[in-house]
């Protein structure tokens, strides 16, 4: 239930919430678990789209599904992983002072953070299919996501210097 409230906590006050994440003390060990969770909330809310598109087209869905999870947990991971360190990068070119660690931090926590919106967007997919509702939904999870990370990354890179 914590990681509940932590992600409810973080849609009131992104930075405060960023901040006590960064305040508990950094850990790999908790980046890695950030990441694992965030991109199976992502497989989770692709499953109703995966399984409506199979159906429609007279298929089996499940090599598409397990295909769907082997690419949200073998290489999403590392994608995420890359594009921290590019952020990481960026705090430093223009003079933020943190580890690379919070800028790992800041990205994994948003992007399991926005994930109640991706699971809207997931089930509309499934139950509605394409439409403006979805896309409506699609940019307010892009938005949600990016205001958290640049929150994330403005805590980590300038605001514990």
């Amino acid at each position: 239930m914590p990681v509940i409230n932590d992600i409810a906590a973080t849609y009131r006050r992104p930075r405060g919430m960023f901040r006590r994440l960064y305040d508990t003390g950094g850990r790999e060990e908790r980046a890695l678990m950030l990441v694992f969770a965030g991109c199976l909330m992502m497989f989770i809310a692709q499953t109703p789209r995966l399984a409506r598109e199979a159906y429609l087209q007279g298929h089996d869905p499940w090599p598409v599904i397990g295909t769907t999870l082997a690419a949200w947990v073998f290489v999403a991971p590392l994608m995420l992983y890359a594009l921290s360190y590019l952020s990481y990068l960026f705090l430093r070119a223009f003079g933020g002072i943190c580890p690379a660690l919070y800028a790992r931090l800041a990205l994994f926590w948003a992007f399991l953070a926005a994930s109640p919106v991706v699971l809207l967007h997931g089930l509309l997919a499934g139950m509605a299919g394409p439409g403006a509702v979805l896309n409506v939904v699609g940019a307010i999870w892009l938005a949600v996501f990016l205001l958290f990370w640049l929150a994330g990354l403005s805590e980590a890179g300038w605001g514990r210097a």
